[in-house]
């Protein structure tokens, strides 16, 4: 991790931290609007720093992180997880999101359902 007076592109931030495979996925998430510092729209290569809050986008996920530290080198996970910290906000949404995702049976498989998974589909929406 470096040290606080040091700056880092956001691009290779969100690589370090593992949020995203490789730096151009994450400069093409910041693009696209998908990844935002303190509600605004930003560029891959601007500078991060401690204690900003950071909102990303990552498929059906919207995780809300503070950063902690700095880093423009990808490490091991448990070292990516030490450069944020994830709200308790963000934390309860996912658990929410994935405790309703639980119950719906039409969205616990992928691919197509099964005979038995469209008769249970079938009971919820009550055909």
């Amino acid at each position: 991790m470096a040290d606080d007076s040091s700056s880092v592109r956001v691009d290779k931030w969100l690589w370090a931290a593992r949020f995203f495979k490789t730096r151009s996925l994450a400069s093409q998430a910041i693009d696209l609007g998908r990844v935002r510092i303190e509600g605004e729209r930003i560029k891959p290569a601007r500078a991060v720093k401690i204690g900003e809050q950071m909102e990303i986008h990552a498929g059906e996920q919207t995780l809300l992180i503070v950063v902690r530290a700095l880093s423009a080198q990808r490490g091991p996970a448990s070292t990516a997880r030490a450069l944020y910290e994830e709200t308790a906000e963000s934390i309860a949404r996912r658990e929410r999101i994935r405790t309703q995702n639980a119950s719906d049976p039409a969205r616990s498989r992928k691919g197509r359902p099964t005979k038995r998974d469209r008769r249970r589909i079938g009971q919820v929406l009550g055909g």
